[in-house]
């Protein structure tokens, strides 16, 4: 028999007292060992006889050794430390509490882990230096069944009773080199499945959360697995002693080994503790609250160079308490903290200490941030968005909110002394930047960072852009900001240069603003259209013009790329500061400085006239020696000089001829011709047009007129025009005019207005200069409207033929008249064309005068304005006559009883249109034509209807026809009715009421002699 060192029988005699005193103490107990061993601690195995172990070593003061061996059926745990003693055997039989209550440095708190054994088996052993001790679930069934008391409950129960209850003596001894040993015959195949699984997952994470044990060895039959830390710095494990002021950084190397391979991981640490206040403990039990005392720990794995890397996948992703609970852990890192956890020891429980030790460890990750080597991968440690649970949540919480003042972020390299780079702090020797004072420069490389770190404080280095940065509370810049940034800033134009190569490739649009050095010391603003020298360019014969050119020194290729432009001829002249020169050369103090430099450029691009019209600005001096624009002025015997009135305009310097040429001066706008003006979406409007041309005004409400109205005025994407019309000498026309005819000026006269309507159609009309010369007698003392070009014979009479010598093109343009419908389409040309009818002077022919009023009709009402003369047939003859007196012949049945009123004739379907465009009335409506008389329905006879398939089946034959009750007519047509009183009267009422009036003879001869109509047929097959 085992002797009983450990007082064994006596702790069973009061626990089967105690149950058989209370069975429903007895419940208690069965219950809470069986939610312990099923529930909370069913795969806590390994982590609590490896935390037993932990706390072994620290009251034993020495470095804490466990090895786990799996083999035929058992597992057993020795370790070295502080033996099993009396006070340990009572606590571990005793489910509520522990032993290591009253010492410091152990890591058990509750006395309820060992509970954990019953997970895989029925009879756990320890046997130690001093004794051994064992739990029977057969054997303490036993005893439980001698107790009367207890039967009924353990039937119910099916034989399970609190094994950790009752303890028995064991013998043995551990293993060499051990202190004690846990064995455990697994209870089966499942069990034995558990274990391996647990064994299997062990890794580094166990020896920093038990900073105690310096080894784990696990054999799994017969194949051994051993990690082993190396403490550079090993942290205090007294907590009375704590805290620590600034927290006790270390470094641990865990080595494992296994098949003759070995593997090495180093860890930095961060561990801070102290003694709790008693309020934080006062919602909790009793035992934690004879022990107030708290830590927390950040472990992260580092690289060679003690660069943050992510935790082995092994390591599981949760809050350790100190050791694994299952409360999910987002960060990069382990922590291990005394949270308080709820029964399970699964959960941190909610309460005041928890939120302290939140805070607490919020402050020790900042910490550990600043202490840890300044690489980009520091920033994988900044807490991301997402939390994966509530505490995870409250965790990130804190540290981001901490972030923004902690110095762990590096500043740019730069030449200046440290301090002159923010506000930083140190961090050890290194400077560190707080993120709130930390830049950092969207997409920015290694070399725009190091030429702007020196003038941008607080710049972060180049790689170190991250979106951690932004929840660290990092000013995260834009590129284009950044710029803005040096808008006023004064260097050298070579550091200029350094940053302009530093931008190569960057966003065009983020450089628009980017500042550039002049060579006259200004400084730029952007560089668009700025003039980068080249040769053959003297910058000092441009000084007068005060144009912008990059300095030398700090001239790149990228400026060019962003809009500068290199220092040609031509590429000046654009620049808008030569234009400014230009309008305000009458301003100048001399301005032939101002010349002398335009001109120069005008000669050395080879300009030609008109390519940029606003030169003829230039002020130039004129043959009185007086100063004028360039365009105010000619060449002396040029074309133009002969058509214009004497004095209308001044002669250039016959010097500056001599020194420039006449084309150099032409090309800045001097004249040898008429001078174009031309523009770019002109808005059709009398006070936003305006080009200072003679009469421009009312061209624009000519057009206005001719134009559907509305609220949005139409526009003139291109405009063109010839100025100085309103100077031409009038003898000198024929001159002009042929100068006009010509290219550059032709295309200002023969190509029309082409106007934008709001709705995006398009509509032709003329030119301002085809409308102002339209309205001067400029063609042998003529308006070109009064002329015709002889090719419309319904013209001739109306209109003169015209005879100068110039293209139909040009004569068109100018509004000499070429045929009717051009004339009726033209905006005035009815009532142009009226006008001209009601001139006695005007010859015209009966035929003419059909075929004019006929061509009217098709014209809109309200186009025609009705005159108050009109040519109309009086007596068969045309006469211009009173407009009141005439009226339009609509029908000719009526014609004997007009008498000698005034007609106009047209064909019938023109004369309702014709009669509304003149407001004339209809013949229909002056005479009513009642047919009074009595006649008699009479068939149409066969012939004529076949020649008539359309027209009328009957008639009414009157022996006298008579209308309104006193005149007599041949026939009548009226209420779709015919009356006649006589064969060529019935022939002209049918043909008329069958729209045929062409047939009315044919039909008089079928009338006259029915025999013919064979022949008639024959005739009309030749048709």
């Amino acid at each position: 028999m085992s002797e009983d060192v450990f007082g064994t029988a006596a702790l069973r005699a009061r626990v089967l007292q105690a149950w058989a005193a209370s069975t429903s103490r007895f419940r208690e107990d069965a219950n809470a060992e069986e939610d312990l061993a099923l529930g909370g601690y069913r795969d806590r195995l390994v982590i609590e006889l490896a935390q037993n172990a932990a706390d072994a070593a620290a009251r034993a003061r020495v470095p804490g050794r466990l090895r786990f061996t799996l083999k035929s059926g058992a597992l057993a745990a020795a370790n070295t430390g502080a033996p099993l003693d009396a006070a340990g055997v009572e606590s571990l039989s005793t489910l509520r509490a522990s032993a290591k209550r009253d010492e410091p440095g152990t890591v058990g708190r509750f006395g309820v882990g060992f509970s954990a054994v019953l997970a895989v088996t029925d009879e756990p052993a320890i046997i130690s230096r001093h004794g051994g001790v064992r739990w029977s679930l057969p054997d303490a069934r036993d005893l439980v069944q001698q107790v009367p008391a207890l039967r009924e409950e353990l039937i119910r129960r099916e034989g399970r009773v609190p094994v950790l209850r009752l303890p028995f003596p064991a013998e043995g001894t551990p293993p060499e080199g051990y202190d004690t040993v846990v064995v455990l015959p697994l209870r089966d195949a499942q069990a034995d499945a558990l274990a391996r699984r647990l064994l299997a997952e062990i890794d580094a994470a166990l020896l920093l959360a038990l900073p105690q044990l310096a080894e784990l060895v696990i054999e799994v039959d017969g194949q051994v697995r051993t990690l082993r830390a190396d403490w550079r710095s090993h942290p205090e494990a007294d907590y009375p002693e704590l805290p620590w002021e600034p927290p006790a950084f270390s470094e641990v190397v865990v080595v494992e080994s296994a098949d003759g391979g070995e593997q090495r991981t180093t860890w930095r640490l961060a561990r801070i503790g102290g003694e709790l206040d008693p309020w934080l403990l006062a919602d909790r039990p009793t035992e934690e609250r004879l022990r107030p005392y708290w830590s927390v720990t950040w472990a992260v794995p580092v690289d060679e160079d003690g660069a943050p890397v992510s935790p082995p996948e092994s390591t599981p992703r949760v809050v350790h308490a100190p050791t694994p609970t299952d409360e999910p852990l987002g960060l990069p890192a382990l922590l291990l903290a005394s949270f308080p956890l709820d029964p399970t020891r699964r959960h941190v429980a909610p309460g005041p200490l928890r939120e302290f030790l939140v805070e607490r460890a919020a402050e020790t990750y900042a910490a550990l941030l600043r202490h840890l080597r300044p690489t980009p991968a520091l920033l994988s440690l900044v807490p991301g968005p997402v939390a994966r649970g509530e505490l995870d949540a409250e965790i990130r919480r804190a540290i981001v909110a901490r972030l923004p003042e902690t110095p762990f972020l590096p500043p740019a390299p730069v030449a200046a002394p440290a301090e002159e780079a923010g506000d930083v702090e140190e961090a050890g020797a290194e400077v560190r930047l707080r993120p709130r004072d930390a830049l950092v420069i969207e997409g920015a490389g290694a070399d725009l960072v190091r030429v702007l770190a020196p003038v941008l404080p607080g710049l972060v280095p180049a790689g170190w852009d991250h979106p951690a940065l932004a929840t660290a509370g990092v000013r995260r810049a834009p590129l284009a900001e950044v710029i803005e940034l040096l808008a006023d800033l004064r260097r050298e134009p070579a550091w200029w240069r350094e940053l302009y190569a530093a931008l190569e490739g960057a966003d065009p649009e983020a450089l628009a603003s980017l500042p550039v050095p002049l060579v006259d010391g200004r400084l730029a603003r952007r560089p668009h259209r700025l003039l980068l020298a080249v040769e053959g360019v003297d910058p000092a014969t441009l000084a007068p013009l005060r144009l912008r050119i990059v300095h030398p020194e700090a001239a790149h290729p990228l400026l060019e790329r962003l809009g500068a432009v290199r220092a040609t001829p031509r590429a000046v002249l654009a620049d808008p500061d030569v234009r400014a020169a230009v309008a305000h050369s009458d301003e100048a103090e001399d301005p032939l400085e101002i010349a002398e430099a335009v001109l120069g450029l005008v000669r050395a691009a080879d300009l030609a006239h008109g390519e940029e019209p606003w030169l003829a600005d230039l002020t130039l001096r004129d043959a009185a020696g007086e100063y004028a624009a360039a365009g105010e002025l000619m060449l002396p015997g040029s074309p133009i000089e002969k058509v214009v009135e004497p004095g209308a305009l001044g002669l250039v310097d016959p010097g500056l001829v001599e020194r420039w040429g006449e084309a150099v001066l032409e090309a800045v706008g001097v004249l040898r011709v008429f001078a174009l003006v031309r523009d770019h979406d002109v808005v059709l409007d009398p006070d936003l047009c305006d080009h200072d041309l003679d009469a421009e005004d009312e061209w624009v409400a000519a057009l206005l007129d001719a134009l559907p109205a509305g609220d949005v005025p139409p526009t003139l994407p291109e405009f063109i025009a010839v100025r100085d019309l309103d100077l031409v000498a009038r003898h000198a026309w024929p001159d002009a005019l042929r100068l006009l005819a010509a290219p550059p000026l032709r295309a200002a006269l023969t190509e029309p207005a082409r106007v934008l309507l709001p709705d995006g159609r398009t509509r032709d009309l003329p030119s301002y200069t085809a409308w102002w010369l339209r309205g001067q007698p400029i063609l042998d003392g003529q308006r070109p409207g009064e002329l015709h070009l002889g090719v419309d014979p319904l013209l001739a009479g109306l209109y003169d033929e015209v005879s100068v010598d110039l293209d139909d093109e040009v004569l068109r343009a100018l509004g000499v008249r070429t045929t009717l419908a051009d004339l009726l389409a033209e905006a005035g040309g009815p009532d142009s064309l009226l006008a001209r009818l009601a001139d006695p002077a005007r010859n015209v022919s009966r035929q003419q005068l059909r075929a004019l009023y006929t061509a009217l009709a098709g014209v809109e009402p309200e186009r025609v304005q009705p005159p108050e003369r009109l040519r109309a047939l009086v007596g068969g003859v045309p006469a211009v006559v009173p407009a009141e007196e005439v009226t339009v012949v609509d029908a000719p049945d009526l014609l004997p009883l007009l008498e000698s009123r005034p007609l106009i004739v047209v064909p019938a379907e023109a004369a309702g249109d014709l009669a509304d465009l003149l407001a004339l009335p209809l013949t229909s409506e002056l005479v009513p034509g009642r047919v009074t008389s009595e006649g008699v329905p009479t068939p149409v006879p066969d012939a004529v209807r076949e020649l008539l398939p359309d027209g009328p089946t009957e008639y009414v034959e009157h022996e006298r026809l008579v209308v309104d009750g006193w005149a007599e007519l041949d026939w009548r047509y009226v209420d779709g009715v015919v009356h006649a009183a006589s064969l060529e009267g019935l022939a002209r009422g049918l043909a008329w009421a069958s729209g045929r009036w062409d047939r009315r003879f044919e039909i008089a001869c079928l009338l006259a002699e029915p025999d013919l109509a064979d022949w008639l047929r024959t005739e009309r097959d030749f048709e």
